[in-house]
């Protein structure tokens, strides 16, 4: 697939062989940030760990101090008053057993996060195995499954995103816009990076970051010197 002009002339602003701090490397990002739209800043994060065992998994989910950029639609399965605390902090949906039917019969997905209640868990199990591969299914290590359901409509709002290795032991998390320049941009990824590596399992033997490249949406990835996030 042939490359556009503006990727290639972003492109020759990022030397593919060298390793950039973090902060050169978001200050370089925003300069190849040519798209007509705000593009999403992502970062990716290759662990040396091995995803296949239950004891080297490494997920979690922070809140980005300058949020994502993305208006988030909440759904939340509750009942009672967790349901009403859920609406008065700000949940775009909120119901049990209906949203349930509503997903497995009309195919609806217009949520970006969905939350619940514990006792609610055995109602979403059904769901599993279309929530599960959209990376939407409810998780007590991410916050998501909670009796406070009121605070975590509240971080999803304020920018929390969930950090979890794919099959091939690497991180993507998108870490805000194009638009929130370099110094916004650094404390999301520093907060994200912080996370990570507190996150690194007791099992995981030698080096654990082993590679982190920051790229745009439509912008060529830049490496940043994983020796020195820690």
């Amino acid at each position: 697939m042939t490359k556009g002009k503006k990727y290639l002339e972003s492109a020759k602003l990022v030397d593919k062989t060298k390793l950039y701090d973090s902060d050169e490397a978001i200050q370089l990002l925003c300069q190849t940030a040519k798209a007509k739209f705000d593009e999403t800043v992502e970062l990716h994060i290759r662990l040396g760990v091995d995803s296949r065992h239950a004891d080297q998994q490494v997920r979690g989910a922070v809140v980005l101090p300058n949020g994502t950029g993305k208006t988030v639609r909440t759904l939340v399965f509750a009942k009672g008053e967790k349901a009403e605390a859920a609406k008065a902090a700000g949940a775009d949906y909120v119901g049990d057993v209906d949203y349930v039917e509503k997903i497995t019969k009309e195919n609806w997905f217009e949520f970006d996060v969905v939350i619940a209640t514990p006792d609610m868990m055995a109602v979403i199990g059904r769901l599993g195995k279309v929530l599960g591969p959209k990376g939407l299914m409810p998780n007590p290590k991410a916050g998501t499954v909670t009796m406070d359901v009121a605070r975590a409509v509240e971080e999803a709002k304020a920018g929390k995103i969930e950090y979890r290795l794919d099959k091939t032991n690497i991180i993507h998390c998108p870490i805000g816009k194009a638009s929130f320049g370099a110094e916004k941009l650094a404390e999301n990824f520093n907060a994200l990076v912080s996370a990570v590596i507190k996150a690194k399992p007791a099992a995981a033997k030698g080096q654990y970051i082993k590679s982190c490249v920051i790229a745009t949406t439509m912008g060529p990835g830049i490496k940043i010197n994983y020796a020195k996030l820690g």
